[in-house]
C-alpha cells in the first residue's frame, strides 16, 4: 500500500516508518519538527535515525503541519490507500498549561486530516488515541474499549476522545473505515525525553534526583514500543471501509510507580535519588488494558516483557548519551 504517516519523525511514527517500510510499503512520514516536548536535537536525531534506515527504500519524510489545511489536501491525496494518524501533542501534564494550544493540535489537526481523507476519498485511517481517554477509574478492572469515556482528567485526554468523536462522525457521514488505537504508557528507544521512564533512566544514571509524584504507588500499563508497532501494523491490515473500531494497545499487565524505579535502579545498577513530592492534577492512579479486543481482530500480542524493554531503552540510551553519563 501508499501509507501516510503523521507524525512520523515522532517516537512511535519513526518506529512504525521503518516497520512499514520494511514490509514493502511505500511511505510518506509528515512531521512538524514541532519542539514543544522535544529538545530541536533529539526530534532532528531521530528523523535522521529513520532516513539512515529507510535508505533506498520507498520512504519520504516531510515537512509540514496537521493544521495546514492547503498542505494536507496536498499530501493525503490519492493514490494513498490508507492515513496513519499520529501526529499530536502528547502529554498529560503539559496540556494544563496550553489547553489550547493542544485543542488547536489535537483536535482541529484531526479535523483536517479527516477531511482531507473525505475530500480524496480516502476509505481508511487509523488514528492514535490514548488510554488517559479513560480518566479516573473507581474499579482494578482492566479497562474495556466499551467504557463511555465521559469524563476525562486533562485537556490532552479531552483532545484524544474529541479525536475519537470526529473519527466516528466520519464515518458516519462518509463511510471511512477507522480504527482508532488507545495507547498504553509506551516506552523504549527515542521515547520523549518528558516521559518517567525516559526521565528516571537517564537520572539514575547520571545520579541526578527523581521526582516521585505521590506515595509511588500509583500503577500503569507499560508498553515496550516494538508491540506497540505490531499492533499499529495489525491495524493497518485490518481496517475496512465503512467500520469503525477502537482497540486497547497494552502490555496487559500493570506495575506501580516505585516497582519501575526498583527495576531501573536494578538495570542501571544504582539507587534512585528520590525528590517526593504530591500527585499532580490529570494524573490517573491506574490504567490496565484489556486487549481483548485487539487479539482477536489481527492477533495483537505483547511479547517484550518490562524488565527487557528497560534493559533494550537503556542500552539504546547510553549508545546515544555516552557511557561517560553514567557516573560511578
Amino acid at each position: 500500500m501508499k501509507i501516510v504517516v503523521t507524525g512520523a519523525a515522532g517516537f512511535i511514527g519513526s518506529h512504525l516508518c521503518e516497520r512499514l517500510v520494511r514490509d514493502g510499503h511505500e511511505v510518506v512520514g509528515i512531521d512538524s519538527f514541532d519542539d514543544y516536548l522535544y529538545p530541536a536535537q533529539d526530534k532532528r536525531r531521530y528523523a535522521q535515525e529513520l532516513v539512515a534506515a529507510t535508505v533506498g527504500a520507498n520512504f519520504r519524510l516531510l515537512r509540514a503541519d496537521i493544521c495546514d489545511g492547503l498542505a494536507m489536501a496536498e499530501l493525503i491525496a490519492k493514490p494513498v490507500d490508507l492515513v496513519c494518524h499520529l501526529a499530536a501533542l502528547a502529554g498529560v501534564r503539559p496540556s494544563l498549561r496550553a489547553p489550547e494550544k493542544y485543542m488547536r493540535t489535537n483536535v482541529e489537526g484531526t479535523s483536517i486530516v479527516l477531511e482531507s481523507c473525505r475530500r480524496a476519498n480516502i476509505k481508511k485511517i487509523v488514528f492514535a488515541s490514548s488510554s488517559s481517554v479513560y480518566g479516573v477509574r473507581t474499579s482494578e478492572d482492566a479497562f474495556l474499549e466499551s467504557d463511555p469515556c465521559l469524563l476525562q482528567a486533562s485537556p490532552y485526554a479531552a483532545s484524544k476522545r474529541s479525536g475519537e468523536l470526529l473519527c466516528g462522525t466520519y464515518r458516519e457521514l462518509y463511510g471511512l473505515g477507522v480504527s482508532c488505537l488507545r495507547f498504553f504508557t509506551v516506552f523504549g528507544p527515542r521515547q520523549r525525553p518528558d516521559m518517567a521512564i525516559h526521565r528516571f533512566l537517564q537520572a539514575i544514571a547520571t545520579g541526578q534526583p527523581i521526582t516521585l509524584f505521590g506515595d509511588g504507588r500509583s500503577r500503569r500499563d507499560y508498553t515496550y514500543i516494538d508491540d506497540i508497532v505490531d499492533g499499529i501494523v495489525g491495524a493497518i491490515d485490518t481496517v475496512h471501509e465503512g467500520d469503525f473500531d477502537v482497540f486497547n494497545l497494552g502490555g496487559s499487565t500493570t506495575t506501580e510507580l516505585r516497582e519501575l524505579v526498583a527495576l531501573i535502579e536494578d538495570i542501571v545498577g544504582r539507587k534512585a535519588v528520590l525528590d517526593r513530592v504530591a500527585e499532580q492534577p490529570g494524573d490517573v492512579p491506574l490504567t490496565l488494558a484489556d486487549i481483548r479486543s485487539a487479539t482477536s481482530a489481527f492477533g495483537y500480542q505483547p511479547k517484550v516483557s518490562l524488565r527487557d524493554g528497560l534493559k533494550r531503552h537503556y542500552e539504546y540510551y547510553l549508545a546515544h548519551a555516552g557511557p561517560a553519563t553514567a557516573q560511578n
